[in-house]
């Protein structure tokens, strides 16, 4: 197959990919202005018709979409099309508020899967794979869309979801899984598990992995590549936008491809909307350019990072986006402080800890208050108080370095923080109890 799922888009020149955005835009919002009356209102509100937008240039013209709109919409208000033609709804974790249920035609589906195709063969992926997709199916969409995606390339492919780690490293080993697919949280995990049980890296097939759903840094990639003996590519995508394979990365490894046939990214000012150049870090906006069901009009994903279209050595012309650096609405804002979970969990591989943590932040006397679980492994646990207690504020002025602040550290025993088969939670913010 190559290097490329679909190579004539994949390459297309600069000129190429924005003539389809420029006739893919004037014919979606169209399509959404005429179907779905929540958006309808809210162009009729800033004073735009659908005639307005000639090219991709104009989209700057229409209104956000929030995550409270399609609250507010939930069920069907965001629907552009008849229920008959859908096939299918995926739906948000719905940790807080209402669930977010996205909607799906047949002619999405086979979108979304070539998209997640595009990043399996990305890794290198072929029907000479067997791709083990260890994300959760059901609602959540992790799991369906790398299924297709392996089924559109050819790969045989492990339906396996999440969960059951026993019975994971069973058909890895049995059935010589080649590309693992799960959360980076469940990848070190099946990491931490394949040594426990006495294996090396190299007893097992793997040489990819594909991991997304969750914030993972740099020194969590190397963690994951060493423990597993493979490369680990980060993949990333909403359940808004459709789920994994919005982008994806190549062997670059230096940011992601967005598929932008299909989704046109910005970056804005989080607190003023204003559009923000290629190379400043803001808040990731997408439009869905071909979405029949749930077409989203420039949809604010809360996600902050940049955007860059430097030359990749891969080939591929798609705009790249960084790791997300955090979240605009999951930052926590600490005595003043703005600060992110990856911060703390650089530091903890940086000083020879595994990203086991778990971040507890509270209110105490109108003072803030953060603490900082951090689990040991058993080479670092020590029956000694003295030994530990020194290890925690070496640890608590590495943070302080940082963040900023400094966090009350808890170095904990091996296997007491619990392990996550979904999206591990990192933190557990108590302030919110007060309000």
């Amino acid at each position: 197959m190559g290097k490329y799922f679909q190579p004539e888009i994949e390459t297309a020149s600069r000129d190429q990919i924005i003539n389809i955005q420029n006739e893919k835009i004037v014919k979606q919002v169209k399509h959404v202005y005429e179907n779905v009356a929540y958006y309808r209102e809210l162009m009729d509100e800033k004073g735009v018709k659908p005639e307005d937008i000639k090219s991709i240039d104009d989209i700057k013209k229409l209104p956000f979409l929030s995550k409270a709109d399609l609250r507010d919409a939930y069920p069907y208000g965001l629907l552009g099309t008849d229920l008959k033609n859908c096939v299918r709804i995926h739906s948000t974790s719905g940790t807080t508020g209402r669930r977010v249920v996205a909607f799906y035609t047949q002619h999405d589906v086979d979108l979304w899967e070539e998209c997640c195709a595009r990043a399996i063969v990305a890794t290198g992926g072929s029907s000479e794979d067997v791709v083990q997709v260890a994300y959760g199916y059901g609602l959540f969409t992790g799991g369906f869309g790398l299924h297709g995606g392996s089924q559109k390339v050819g790969c045989l492919t492990l339906p396996m979801s999440s969960g059951n780690t026993e019975r994971q490293i069973q058909f890895m080993m049995d059935l010589g899984s080649t590309i693992l697919c799960c959360t980076p949280s469940y990848a070190a995990f099946i990491g931490e598990s394949l040594a426990e049980k006495g294996y090396k890296p190299s007893d097992n097939k793997l040489r990819a992995g594909i991991f997304g759903a969750e914030p993972w840094t740099e020194e969590m990639r190397r963690e994951i590549e060493k423990s597993l003996g493979i490369k680990a590519y980060d993949i990333y995508g909403l359940t808004e936008t459709s789920g994994p394979g919005v982008a994806y990365e190549c062997e670059e490894q230096t940011g992601m491809h967005i598929n932008e046939d299909h989704f046109y990214a910005e970056i804005i000012d989080p607190d003023t909307g204003e559009v923000l150049p290629d190379g400043e870090k803001g808040e990731l906006v997408f439009t869905a350019l071909d979405k029949e069901a749930f077409p989203l009009l420039r949809y604010r994903t809360r996600d902050i990072c940049v955007l860059s279209r430097e030359k990749c050595s891969c080939g591929r012309t798609h705009v790249k986006m960084s790791k997300p650096m955090g979240r605009s609405d999951d930052m926590m804002i600490i005595r003043g402080v703005n600060v992110f979970p990856s911060q703390i969990e650089t530091v903890l591989i940086k000083e020879g800890y595994a990203p086991n943590y778990l971040i507890e932040v509270d209110r105490v006397k109108n003072t803030d208050t953060l603490d900082i679980n951090v689990e040991l492994s058993p080479g670092q646990f020590s029956d000694k108080v003295s030994d530990i207690q020194a290890k925690e504020k070496a640890l608590e002025a590495a943070m302080r370095t940082m963040i900023g602040i400094g966090p009350k550290i808890h170095l904990v025993p091996p296997k007491s923080i619990a392990r996550s088969e979904g999206k591990a939670v990192r933190v557990i913010d108590k302030r919110k109890l007060h309000d």
